[in-house]
């Protein structure tokens, strides 16, 4: 191994750490704080949580935590080697950890916080003016913005035929809606990091994203004979798939170059 890819694969491993441990601690307190097993709420001593060890009740650690330091230490040799045009390594990792840490909390919580919100705003706003300029930026926010109410409006009206059909059927329903308002807000930050008119890009393959995973679930409980009883119960995450698609933006334009020629 090159003596040069030793600090991309250290610092890689650090910000792991930091996507692990706010991916664990903010669903739960919204605040830094100390690590706590996610199967029975034991806190970690300090020593364990950063060895990987299991809690003091047997409970072994997420398969998770291992996927993300494998990944990000992938992800900081890849852009230590190709550095993101016009942000540079630093600000290229920073925006990763802030993907990881959304995408992972999304997936788990089905939760877009606020505190991630904050910090995703500002960085976005200046990623996206480095990267395209103010005013680019700007309007790649308030078309995420514009275009996602409409979603959520129409995922709004969506849920309540839902509930009338679940209800007819003798179903208890739940308030599950299809997209939230932190799906809105994620998507006015994306909106800011790939500009416009790459955000309407972001969300056309966001949402294919989405629902190609969405058929391999559907046709997964049709062969398990779960589908009738299941299926107006099933909701999945749609943050997870609009970062991606921003990720690859930023991070492969020559992948986004294939369909979007002049990008």
């Amino acid at each position: 191994m090159s003596l040069t890819l030793v600090a991309p694969i250290l610092i890689g491993w650090l910000a792991g750490y930091v996507v692990n441990y706010l991916a664990d601690v903010l669903p739960s307190t919204r605040r830094f704080s100390q690590p706590t097993c996610l199967e029975c709420n034991e806190p970690f001593a300090w020593k364990d949580y950063l060895l990987f060890r299991a809690c003091q009740n047997g409970h072994s650690r997420k398969t998770r935590s291992w996927i993300v330091q494998v990944l990000m230490m992938a992800f900081s040799t890849y852009i230590w080697i190709k550095p993101p045009s016009k942000i540079g390594y630093v600000l290229g990792l920073i925006l990763i950890i802030y993907f990881a840490i959304a995408f992972v909390i999304d997936m788990e919580h089905r939760l877009i916080l606020h505190p991630t919100s904050v910090f995703g705003f500002f960085l976005g706003l200046g990623i996206g003016w480095l990267k395209w300029g103010l005013l680019p930026t700007l309007l790649g926010g308030l078309g995420g913005l514009l275009i996602m109410l409409a979603f959520y409006y129409f995922g709004v009206l969506f849920t309540r035929i839902r509930t009338k059909r679940l209800l007819a059927q003798g179903i208890e329903a739940d308030d599950e809606e299809a997209l939230g308002a932190g799906d809105v807000i994620l998507v006015t930050i994306l909106g800011f990091i790939v500009g416009w008119p790459l955000i309407w890009f972001c969300l056309l393959f966001g949402i294919l994203l989405g629902g190609f995973f969405s058929l391999l679930i559907i046709l997964w409980l049709i062969v398990t004979g779960k589908y009738g009883k299941n299926a107006l119960m099933l909701f999945i995450p749609y943050g997870p798939y609009f970062i991606t698609s921003a990720f690859l933006i930023i991070y492969f334009p020559k992948f986004i170059q294939m369909f979007v020629p002049g990008n």
